[in-house]
Order: C-alpha cells, then structure tokens, then sequence
C-alpha cells in the first residue's frame, strides 16, 4: 500500500519513521515533510490546504491511506473532501474536529453528556466575558476558542493577568474573537491517547509533556518542551475511569450527532481529588507526545490505522513495550516569540547513533549539505530507557553531543515521575 503522511514536524516525523517499518507499506510519502523525513520516505510539495491538490496526487500515486498529522487541516475539513473522493483517511471529518477547533464546542458537550470537567462560561463579546471574570476571581482559566498551536491557553492566578488575557483574545491575538473561561482545577496533568472508528475504543498509552518554557515549569505556554512515556500517575484504575466517564461518552455524543469521530483522541486530563476531568481534547496525536508513543509502541501502527478506518477496530490490540521513552524538544533561542532561524546544527549523526536514541526533526531545513534551524521547536531527542533516569540519562547524553550554541531546552523533563520515585 502507497500512504500519503501530511504534516512537517517532529510528530509526522515520528509517525514516518513507524509507518515505514510497516510491512503493509510500499511507498511512503510526506507531505512536505522535513530533512528527517527526507531520509525515510519521499517528501513532496503538496499544500495540505489545497485539498483539491492532495485529491490528485493521492490518484496520481495510487495512495491507499492518508495519514494527517496536524490539526489544522482536520478542522478544515480535508477528511470530508477525502472521504468523498474515495480516499481512506485516518483522521476525523471537520465536524468531528471541532472537538479541538473549539474550545466552547467541547464543553458544550460535556455539559449536555455529563463528561466531567471545569464549570465554564462562553463568550463572543469582551464585556461579558470581563463581567463574569470579575463574579468569579482568579485563580481562573481564560483559553482562546479556536486553534492557537497550544499558545492560546492562559492560567491566570491574579486578576490583572485575567484580563490581560480576555483583551488579547478580543483583539484577535490568536485570531479568533471567542473565549471560554473555566474554573481553575488543582491537581496533576496527564496525556491519554484513544484510537476510535466512530463505535469502538482501544486504549493507547498515557504521557507526560512539559508545557512552561523553561525549567521548573517557568515562563509562558509552549507547544511542548518535552514529554514521557507511560504517565506513571496514570494508574489501570484511572485510565479505566477516564476511558468510561470521558472518552466513551464523547465517543457517543458525537455518533448520536451523526458525526462518528474516526482518528486518535487525544483527551487532556486533570487528576482531581474527585477523579479525572477533561482540560482539552485534541484531534490527533499530540507533539511531542506522539515521539514517546511511537517509539513504545511494539504492534504495527499501519494495522491499527487501518482498523479505524475500516470499523474494524474491535479485531485488533495495540501492545507496549515495558521501557520507558522520553524525548527533549531543542528550540531555538526566542521561542516561543520569534525564535531564530538559519542557525547551523551540527552533531546530529554522533547523537543519533548513542544506544536507545532516536532523531525527530522539527523546525529544521536542509542547504547545502548542512542542517538549519528552522522554526521554534526544533530537534525532538528521544531515548527509551528500563526506567525514566535512564531514559532521561540517555536523551540528555545525546543532546549534550549536539552543538548547536543557538538553541536552548529544558534540563528537567520527567522530573514529575522521578520524584514520584523518590518519593515512592
């Protein structure tokens, strides 16, 4: 089978280099990938915003399955368009992804299915949103409705920086004007993954990131500074939990609407002291967590693709290797403001060969023999490991054999699991 893998960062960049090892694919194409996805499949200039594009080079190349990393297409319904050319696309249509593509469409859900998360108010206007803020004080949550690359979300623990936030919003900073503004929940965050087909759910693993810039959870929002794999305060019994309270009943609601949601559920968790709740969901798998799955994930990812795809997804399992895998998003110096680019990587082959270790590329380009810089999050160095120091131990390794004095990264990532170890 010919796949089609949309997308250009460190996820896609993962997703290819588990979807190549696969014996049920032949050809593999990226679409327009990046200099690590360049070395396993064929990358090619096709925008995923010209759906029409995509349509032909998928007939053009006798593609058997398109695989869309990232959200944006999803929300602007590239699956439909797929979907009604004929083509088999492992994603969810733009109804479907409104679950990411809106904020305010998600909590809506949950107060009409009884899902478990944060009280809310919805607003397309400042002034209301400004008049309920100060009926409810801070610490409180302000988020931005519709996509902002994980940059839109503001946990204000005082009113001025409450505000800050709604004006930012309403002045088109992420470039809508509608917010929601949740209840501030207090407990640890977790990552839990699900495959569906529109009626089944398997269960995939759990993960940590790291969304604060800089060490000790510091500084503003990122799109991920680093991530592990399994979340060790995801207990069988919390997943259990989450999987039956959260993402099933999601699951439903949107089959019940007349929209099955066919791709990965990405449910963003907050372990309270009354259980899980839902903060967000996402639409595919998330980045830089998808590095971590992908590299413990033992089954083929082709087959479970598929079985989405198909109905079929009752027929399969996915299993885990018991290792630990963690990985160390580098960026370059400014992110996530305006991050320098053109600046030389070297090393990168020493890195890559250190046991355990593998290479994503994000934000790089390649000239003339040389890697570049080429975006904010730029290098994700992931190692798997028997336990999280280990892993830790052997991803730091690696980047510390990489010289690129341009970039910066966090020095702490799995600190949460490691002082549950101490701890435990």
């Amino acid at each position: 089978m010919n796949i089609l893998l949309i997308g250009s960062g460190g996820r896609e960049h993962a997703l290819a280099w588990s979807i190549a090892a696969s014996p049920l694919c032949d050809r593999l194409f990226v679409a327009p990938g990046n200099p690590g996805t360049d070395q396993i499949a064929r990358n090619v200039d096709v925008k995923a915003a010209d759906h029409a594009a995509v349509i032909a080079f998928c007939r053009a190349e006798n593609i058997g399955l398109v695989v869309v990393g990232p959200e944006a297409p999803l929300v602007e319904g590239l699956a439909d368009d797929l979907a009604g050319a004929g083509i088999k696309c492992f994603g969810p249509k733009k109804f479907a992804a409104q679950l990411e593509g809106s904020k305010g469409f998600t909590k809506d859900i949950c107060a009409r299915y009884g899902i478990p998360t944060a009280a809310y108010g919805r607003f397309t206007e400042k002034a209301p949103a400004l008049a309920y803020l100060e009926a409810q004080g801070a610490p409180i949550v302000i988020k931005a409705d519709g996509l902002a690359a994980g940059k839109g979300v503001t946990v204000a623990m005082d009113m001025e920086t409450a505000r800050t936030a709604i004006e930012d919003i309403f002045s088109g900073k992420f470039g809508g004007a509608e917010c929601v503004i949740e209840a501030f929940l207090s407990g640890e965050e977790a990552s839990f993954f699900v495959l569906t087909d529109g009626k089944n759910a398997l269960p995939l693993a759990t993960a940590q990131d790291h969304k604060r810039v800089g060490d000790g959870d510091t500084g503003p929002n990122t799109g991920g500074m680093g991530a592990y794999s399994p979340a060790p305060c995801m207990t069988p019994a919390l997943c259990e939990e989450a999987l039956e309270t959260i993402v099933k009943p999601t699951i439903r609601a949107l089959s019940e609407m007349g929209h099955p949601y066919v791709g990965v559920l990405y449910a963003g968790l907050i372990l309270t002291k009354d259980g899980p709740k839902l903060i967000e969901y996402n639409c595919r798998f998330g980045d830089p967590e998808c590095q971590v799955l992908m590299l413990r994930l033992k089954d083929d990812l082709v087959t479970l693709l598929l079985a989405c795809c198909d109905g079929t997804l009752d027929k399969v399992s996915a299993r885990w290797f018991d290792d630990v895998a963690l990985t160390v998003v580098m960026c370059a110096k400014g992110y996530p403001d305006e991050p320098l680019k053109g600046t030389e990587i070297r090393g990168l082959e020493g890195a890559a060969a250190m046991e355990g270790v593998e290479i994503f590329h994000a934000g790089t380009a390649a000239s003339e023999g040389k890697i570049l810089a080429n975006g904010g999050r730029v290098l994700n160095i992931t190692a798997r490991g028997a336990t999280v120091a280990e892993a830790r131990s052997r991803a730091y390794a690696a980047v510390d054999r990489i010289d690129w004095p341009e970039g910066f990264y966090r020095r702490d990532i799995g600190w949460r699991a490691l002082a549950r170890d101490d701890n435990a």
